[in-house]
């Protein structure tokens, strides 16, 4: 057991922001330290997805739910994933300045994380980040996502339930998103219910609902996000979700799934890492580059060759 381990076992926050930023930085001692951490029970914390187009309020409902669980006496932890500086590779413009409300509350850890050119709505590095968090002993970990459109479906194998958030008057929003995150949500949450169409909105969720044949539908739940209307509706919409997933088995199966998922994209990284290794400056994919663009190979046939000879 290392020292930072110790130290993150025992919930300091100084130690846990340590180990996400090895966790970001693919540190060396990285392996041993989740090695280490990995001794606890992992998954016991309660993971929350929030993703939904920029400007339907993902921070600020973020902030009302990390209120609602310290309310309940559980300890939140944040990761707030943001699009990266294209200049340091750091997150730009950080959700913890929307929650400084929460930033002296021994019982919230807030993080921004940054994207790192990372598609899908999430930084690579947040699977290893909740499994800090859920080692440190947080009771609720919530993840917000960039809030980039409708190929944020990332959240969807990392949570055990996600809120997918939308609000009137942002064009033609289920329609746009149909075909992407609203497909993934366990909640719907219509913020901003207080302008004008939000009823057409929540119309339109029925509809599409209503298609659906999945055992859990999601429900729908008006909010004022600013003002903290309609926070107890989302967290008793979020318990009943987490009772389903319980009495159906489905926890397991998304846990199962997640723990899949992790092992296979540290395999898959390895195997990059080590196949780039070997590929870069070789001869042989100059040679074969040169064939392909001569017309003599195509780039399929070419890889072939190339994978057989390593």
């Amino acid at each position: 057991m290392t020292p930072l381990a110790d130290d993150v076992l025992a919930g300091r926050p100084r130690a846990i922001a340590r180990a996400i930023s090895l966790v970001e930085n693919a540190g060396t001692a990285l392996r041993d330290l989740i090695a280490a951490i990995g001794t606890r029970q992992p998954y016991r914390a309660r993971v929350v997805g929030l993703t939904g187009s920029p400007g339907v309020g993902k921070s600020t409902s973020t902030g009302t739910l990390i209120e609602a669980a310290r309310k309940r006496g559980e300890k939140v932890g944040v990761l707030a994933v943001d699009p990266s500086s294209p200049f340091t590779g750091g997150a730009l413009l950080g959700d913890r300045v929307r929650m400084q409300e929460h930033a002296t509350d021994s019982g919230v850890f807030i993080r921004s994380m940054a994207t790192r050119g990372h598609l899908g709505g999430l930084s690579w590095a947040v699977p290893q980040a909740i499994r800090v968090l859920d080692a440190a002993g947080f009771d609720l970990i919530l993840v917000e996502t960039v809030g980039v459109g409708q190929a944020e479906v990332d959240i969807a194998s990392l949570a055990d339930s996600t809120i997918v958030l939308l609000a009137p008057g942002m064009g033609d929003g289920v329609q746009a998103a149909k075909a992407g995150i609203l497909e993934i949500a366990d909640v719907f949450v219509v913020n901003k219910a207080d302008r004008e169409g939000a009823q057409a909105t929540i119309r339109e969720l029925r509809n599409m609902i209503a298609l659906s044949g999945a055992s859990w539908r999601p429900p729908i739940v008006s909010t004022v996000a600013v003002r903290g209307e309609g926070v107890d509706d989302v967290v008793a919409a979020l318990d009943a979700h987490a009772e389903y997933l319980e009495e159906s088995g489905q926890g397991r199966v998304r846990k199962l799934a997640r723990a899949r998922d992790e092992i296979e994209a540290i395999v898959l990284a390895g195997l990059r890492a080590r196949i780039g290794g070997s590929i870069h400056g070789d001869r042989r994919l100059d040679v074969l580059a040169e064939r392909a663009l001569a017309g003599e190979t195509d780039p399929y046939t070419a890889a072939d060759e190339l994978i057989a000879s390593l």
